[in-house]
């Protein structure tokens, strides 16, 4: 009896627990386009954070994880009618074929949630970036998902040109050994992660504005994953990264040239 009254009370935790939860949190799942879209199927993950029943948070559309549009949304989230509504604002970055265009799109959805599942669903709308064409629209579902996709792409914003990189193993020496590959080109071949750093340099300027950085993991050490603490000289800035890689993903780094602010008139 008393074994019975406990798994009952931790259900009704996590039921509580999913509960309050309400709608933040990562959300992800496949919507649909008319044909003749950039691709051939759509998945979609929502990052959303909620304050107040305000919404905001990162959005992708990705057709894998080499190819995705990455924007800002904000929207409002109606407990009595259970609904949302979001309106993309900024395209942060993007990496789809040249002769594609994003599409900003808007959703209407609704959360749907009960004891065996939990759930978005509902239409989407837009128009193509920088003009008025409506984007055909379609459906959209979503469920709850417990990590990202993207969890192992960082983004850095850069203003200078050399940027040093110095990988080191993170905490323990564990006999990790990497590669390092810059868009796709390899820099480092099959190194171990020592306390003398792996130092690589790669240019982000007007001639390259965007440069992929990619940690191949060779193995995955005595302790896994394969791990390192990645420390970044960017002029006078500093940036400390932990990266890891696993035999299913390996960590990227994406560093995008921003022109610096000229002098105020």
């Amino acid at each position: 009896m008393k074994k019975r009254a406990l798994l009952f009370f931790i259900f009704v935790l996590h039921v509580v627990a999913s509960m309050a939860q309400g709608i933040a949190g990562i959300w992800r799942g496949t919507l649909t386009q008319a044909p003749g879209g950039c691709f051939p199927e759509y998945h979609i993950e929502l990052q959303i954070t909620e304050t107040n029943n305000v919404l905001t948070g990162v959005c992708y559309h990705y057709s894998d994880l080499n190819n995705y549009v990455k924007k800002s949304f904000e929207g409002v989230y109606t407990p009595a009618t259970k609904s949302l509504s979001l309106n993309e604002k900024t395209i942060l970055t993007f990496h789809i074929p040249a002769e594609c265009t994003p599409c900003v799109r808007t959703f209407s959805l609704i959360h749907v949630r009960d004891v065996k599942t939990e759930y978005l669903s509902g239409e989407w709308g837009g128009t193509v970036l920088n003009s008025n064409t409506p984007c055909a629209p379609g459906r959209i579902t979503l469920k709850r998902a417990v990590e990202s996709d993207f969890d192992h792409i960082q983004e850095i914003k850069v203003d200078t040109g050399k940027i040093k990189l110095d990988f080191y193993d993170n905490g323990e020496i564990d006999g990790d050994t990497i590669s390092v590959l810059l868009n796709n080109q390899v820099l480092v071949s099959s190194q171990r992660l020592a306390l003398k750093p792996v130092t690589v340099e790669i240019n982000v300027d007007l001639q390259h504005p965007e440069q992929e950085v990619t940690m191949v993991g060779e193995n995955l050490g005595t302790i896994p994953p394969n791990t390192a603490l990645l420390l970044i000289t960017s002029g006078k800035k500093h940036y400390r990264l932990y990266l890891k890689s696993t035999t299913q993903k390996n960590a990227q780094v994406r560093f995008v040239y921003e022109k610096p602010n000229g002098p105020v008139p």
